[in-house]
């Protein structure tokens, strides 16, 4: 194979990459000729430019969050593309999904089919808004409370604050003030503006209406409305765009910039911060402005950078891997300063991630042996007597397709199994075993059968809400996936 062969097949290479590139962040083909190509031959001009990208290259991974929910929020607060499905609501309004996820749902973020979501994005840039939800029962719920860079920052549930009615005052950096008597504050976020993921539990079908009845009673109110009955939040839509990709191939980037002025970064990261200013990254900075070297260098790595993180998250390097299944880190949900698995294993694969305490996500790429989940294979998972997963609210498995972290559709609509399972059937002995493969099982097997991918990859998460303190340490473990097939 001749060189000029060689740099042919990777810069196909690279277009495919930027085709799977999701997030709008795909890059025309002259960005590929311009900024790659020439790195490929080796015609490089000089060390400044290598500086810059590998700079630039650490600046996504950082600012990665902030790019996304940029997204996200935009997408949700102004877009209405199926509201019965994918959130749209006004600042400071919650969005409820009316019916559970199922394979219609395509916006990713491995979304749970257990749950109803209540999902509002929260903007306290000029004063507290107070959630306010009514007496819950022994019905499992939790409001996540995230800042915009994906981190957890409190939560409002059962777990945390209590099943009775209650008032709770979320806060931004830097606020003081005094709350009604009636207002318990949260922990403030660090960030101006917050995500909000609500999660109310439902037991099937019938229960659909009177979580309904619950959400309608979920509220958030500003501080200066506060004991009005009449009050009514405004609504607002106007949030920051990001550019489009496709007429500006600095878009990450620009985009970046406006977020970090919007949601300023903490002052320990003025540092890094510093080093970024270089090659204009950061708050009220201008990318267009930089040197013709330093925006191909900005160019490439925003390439580069998005196929990171997501390799990052597939590769499962962020993860203690046991019999095929990856146990999570203790520090998830809140990685803070380790920005690569904030960006991928928060970020990306989730928008969120819950904090061990309230749930464990076991993620399972792999069968007992080590190979990965194939559509053409037939599976089984049991649990011996005595050993179902540990829990004080639920536990629920999902199956999910690889490439875009989406429900896997099946003629079944069935998407979950686990402890409220109607029908499932338990061993003599006590086990249960349940069937994971693409083809009805047959009826002795259809109670507890999960449908996995016709086709391409597919992975699981074992889904253990309120675990028990073995799950949380490790110390209780789950088995492998065996392939029967």
């Amino acid at each position: 194979m001749t060189v000029e062969q060689s740099i042919k097949r990777e810069a196909e290479r690279v277009a495919g990459q930027l085709r799977r590139v999701g997030l709008g962040l795909s890059l025309a083909a002259s960005a590929t000729r311009v900024s790659v190509l020439p790195f490929l031959r080796g015609q490089l001009e000089g060390w400044r430019n290598e500086y810059a990208y590998t700079l630039a290259v650490q600046g996504f991974v950082y600012g990665f969050p902030y790019m996304y929910n940029a997204k996200l929020r935009h997408d949700w607060v102004t877009q209405p593309r199926d509201p019965a499905h994918v959130p749209y609501a006004a600042v400071n309004h919650f969005w409820h999904a009316a019916t559970l996820l199922d394979a219609t749902y395509r916006d990713g973020g491995c979304p749970n089919n257990d749950t109803l979501y209540s999902i509002a994005w929260v903007d306290l840039s000029r004063e507290p808004v107070i959630l306010s939800h009514p007496d819950m029962g022994h019905r499992y719920f939790a409001f996540q409370l995230a800042d915009i860079t994906s981190d957890n920052f409190d939560y409002v549930g059962a777990r945390t604050t209590g099943s009775s009615a209650g008032n709770f005052a979320l806060t931004g950096p830097g606020w003081s003030g005094r709350l009604p008597p009636d207002v318990r504050q949260m922990a403030p976020s660090p960030t101006p503006w917050v995500i909000v993921l609500g999660r109310t539990l439902v037991d099937g079908p019938a229960d659909v209406a009177a979580v309904h009845r619950l959400q309608e009673r979920y509220r958030l109110t500003s501080l200066s409305q506060w004991g009005d009955p009449h009050a009514r939040m405004p609504q607002r839509r106007d949030v920051l765009t990001p550019v489009d990709p496709h007429e500006n191939q600095l878009a990450p980037w620009i985009t970046l910039n406006a977020m970090l002025a919007e949601n300023p970064p903490p002052e320990h990261h003025r540092l890094l911060l510093g080093q970024l200013a270089r090659i204009g990254i950061g708050p009220h900075l201008d990318a267009e402005a930089q040197p013709d070297e330093v925006k191909r260098s900005l160019i490439r790595a925003a390439v580069i950078g998005k196929e990171l993180v997501s390799q990052q998250f597939l590769s499962g390097d962020w993860a203690t891997c046991i019999d095929g299944w990856r146990y999570p880190p203790d520090r998830i949900g809140r990685f803070g300063e380790d920005f690569l698995s904030r960006a991928a294993d928060q970020s990306l694969a989730g928008v969120v991630a819950n904090d061990p305490a309230e749930a464990v996500y076991l993620m399972g790429f792999h069968d007992a042996d080590g190979n990965k989940l194939s559509a053409e294979g037939r599976y089984e998972l049991c649990f011996p007597p005595g050993s179902l997963p540990p829990v004080d609210a639920y536990w629920s498995m999902t199956a999910y397709s690889a490439p875009d972290r989406n429900l896997i559709p099946n003629g079944a609509n069935r998407y979950s199994i686990g402890d409220r399972t109607p029908g499932l059937k338990t061993g003599p002995d006590g086990s249960l075993t349940i069937c994971l493969q693409a083809d009805h099982p047959g009826p002795e097997n259809d109670s507890n059968w999960l449908p996995s991918a016709k086709t391409g990859e597919w992975f699981l998460i074992l889904r253990l809400y309120r675990p028990h303190r073995e799950v949380i340490s490790g110390s209780w473990r789950c088995p492998g996936v065996l392939r029967t097939a």
